[in-house]
């Protein structure tokens, strides 16, 4: 248990300081609230008005975070797999390409859908 000790130490360390930067943020923080400090932030344009289910969102932004989510989980597994490629063997050489198979067809689907296309 005493191998995990600084772990839990730095976690004791890190729970304070977010717990009194709030309170201390809470207590010395200007309190000048108005009309436009109440509203929601859009880029300081005046905000939308939205329907009562909360409107409905393109597909584009589904899409583009598919894609930042692809490629983020590629590039994290293919990390671990580069470092160890020799130990792995056959087996792990087969398991990144069908790794890397699933990942084509997300990135196929994102293309032909247009998650690609920015104008």
């Amino acid at each position: 248990m005493e191998l995990y000790a600084p772990i839990f130490v730095l976690g004791g360390i890190g729970a304070v300081f977010v717990v009194v930067s709030m309170v201390v943020g809470a207590i010395a923080g200007p309190k000048r609230y108005n009309r436009a400090k109440l509203q929601a932030y859009e880029c300081g344009i005046e905000p939308t008005p939205q329907p009562a289910g909360g409107g409905r969102f393109t597909i584009k932004y589904y899409l583009t975070a598919m894609l930042f989510i692809v490629f983020d989980i590629e590039i994290i597994f293919l990390y671990p797999w580069a470092i160890h490629f020799d130990a792995l063997g056959v087996f792990g050489l087969v398991a990144m390409l069908l790794f890397l198979v699933n990942v084509s067809i997300a990135y196929a689907y994102e293309w032909r859908r247009g998650g690609l296309e920015w104008a």
